[in-house]
């Protein structure tokens, strides 16, 4: 007996939209297959989907309309200020409402980021794909029912209207006088004076004095992935860095790689991964560094002859032998969540950054809310400093399990002190490891750009952060800019451009 049709649930037209000049309803779109894309803005595995959306949009241009719906997990993504700001980052084109309060998920009865909702021509619900790695499967279905309704009767083949024109956000107005977009990371390099900043919306590194002075820029500006001399090379949303000697290696995020810079020749090269995303299940492989894929790598750190990778897609911390090119896991069992343990069996929670004493390898576990400490004596168990679990979070200082913070992208380790990006909080903590105490140094806790003293500073999802001496360098991404801390003042870096 056939199952009877369900007819999808409308849309919110009370909840504020972006990239449509008025909200969208189900009734209006018949005629067009409709995708809904549940996702929030912090997940790795929702910015894996974008790429597929994309390609959907570009092979069905008039008869599919894809709309996002922004179901937050954290507070801080529910606010329409920062979900604006991440649909500029991600350059997502299409309509996203902000499903702030989960009526839309709830109506569609969904279960997880990121699910995805097919709707047929005459406003039925086709199917339900949730997770990554569904853009085959889609790309079929969908074919299959423009071809159905073609032949129904039922298939609007208009062209669509064009997609609204995004508009500027006040912060990028703000940031146009930086020159940088959505600065991810920065390194800054004591020795050499220079500060390197990933300037990751426009898919480059930025090269300057420590005082701000603009001595060169890494990559074409275009996203790709081209090797070559610097004007000709090209990234997509690098993130973090490391240096030795003269070689600057960057996690190519989007690209799925590892590049390596040789500064003297000016030159970029492929250092590891194919280019393809790495999906396979448990991710326990491994092998020659350019024959293995990867899987958006967000910081790297320089340990003996070890590149260690935050590899967050795969919830693992990797390792790169520089002497041996070969590559691999080295602790996380591909499980996303805050389990320690041996480094094979612990869990991690999309790791974004990375410190080290010359013991630990320190690690800003994002969707943990966490900060983990990875041995770098294999022999020796992960432990959690502060952080529960996935859904777990807030913002408290005090110590150990009394600590929250809101997933937290950035570290930096200096006199026995660990400092914290503590993104969704838009602050600058500190942490000892030992008595395991964590507290505000700046930061008011509220979205902005000001200068000043401690707690009267603020931030906007700041994400990246180097030590050069007594100076704090911060990548301030909301903002674009790069700040700096050193005592109790914060101060905006003025880059200065050739």
């Amino acid at each position: 007996m056939p199952q009877p049709r369900v007819r999808a649930p409308e849309l919110d037209a009370s909840k504020d939209w972006f990239n449509t000049p008025r909200p969208l309803q189900l009734s209006e779109l018949r005629g067009k297959v409709v995708l809904l894309d549940f996702w929030t803005y912090c997940c790795i595995n929702c910015m894996h989907v974008l790429p597929d959306l994309k390609a959907l949009e570009e092979r069905f241009p008039d008869e599919l309309v894809v709309i996002g719906v922004h179901s937050a997990k954290f507070p801080n993504e529910r606010d329409s200020r920062n979900i604006g700001e991440a649909v500029q980052r991600h350059e997502v084109r299409h309509a996203v409402v902000n499903d702030y309060d989960f009526s839309t998920w709830s109506a569609y009865a969904v279960k997880a980021w990121p699910t995805l909702v097919l709707i047929d021509p005459e406003g039925y619900i086709v199917g339900y794909a949730s997770g990554e790695g569904n853009l085959e499967l889609l790309d079929k279905t969908i074919a299959r029912l423009i071809e159905m309704h073609r032949e129904k009767g039922t298939l609007d083949e208009a062209p669509k209207a064009p997609d609204a024109k995004q508009a500027v956000s006040r912060s990028e107005a703000a940031g146009q006088a930086t020159r940088l977009r959505y600065p991810g990371k920065v390194l800054a390099d004591e020795a050499g004076g220079r500060l390197f900043i990933a300037d990751s919306g426009h898919h480059r590194i930025v090269v300057s004095d420590l005082q701000g002075q603009v001595e060169t820029v890494i990559g074409s500006g275009q996203p790709g992935a081209h090797d070559g001399s610097f004007a000709q090379a090209s990234f997509r949303c690098p993130q973090g860095m490391a240096l030795r000697g003269g070689r600057l290696y960057i996690a190519d995020t989007e690209n799925h790689l590892l590049r390596i810079c040789d500064l003297k020749k000016q030159t970029v090269k492929r250092l590891a991964g194919t280019g393809q995303q790495n999906r396979k299940p448990g991710y326990f492989g491994g092998g020659p560094a350019l024959e293995t894929a990867l899987n958006s790598p967000w910081d790297v750190l320089l340990a003996g002859q070890e590149l260690y990778i935050a590899m967050a897609g795969p919830h693992q911390i990797w390792f790169l032998d520089l002497e041996s090119g070969q590559i691999g896991p080295y602790a996380g069992s591909a499980q996303e969540a805050c389990l320690d343990g041996p480094l094979p069996d612990c869990a991690l929670a999309q790791p974004s950054g990375l410190a080290s004493d010359g013991r630990f390898l320190y690690v800003a576990d994002s969707e943990a809310s966490a900060i983990r400490a990875v041995p770098l004596d294999p022999s020796q168990p992960v432990r959690t400093l502060v952080g529960l679990d996935l859904f777990q979070y807030g913002d408290a200082d005090g110590k150990g399990q009394k600590v929250r913070l809101q997933h937290p992208l950035g570290l930096a380790c200096r006199d026995g002190l660990l400092y914290i990006a503590d993104t969704y909080n838009h602050k600058i903590k500190t942490l000892d490891p030992a008595s395991r105490r964590c507290r505000r140094r700046w930061g008011s806790g509220q979205a902005g750009l000001r200068d000043g003293w401690g707690r009267r500073a603020s931030f906007y999802e700041p994400s990246g952060l180097s030590f050069a001496g007594e100076t704090l360098y911060i990548a301030d991404s909301n903002n674009h800019a790069v700040r700096t801390a050193r005592g109790r003042r914060v101060s905006t870096l003025e880059l200065k451009w050739p």
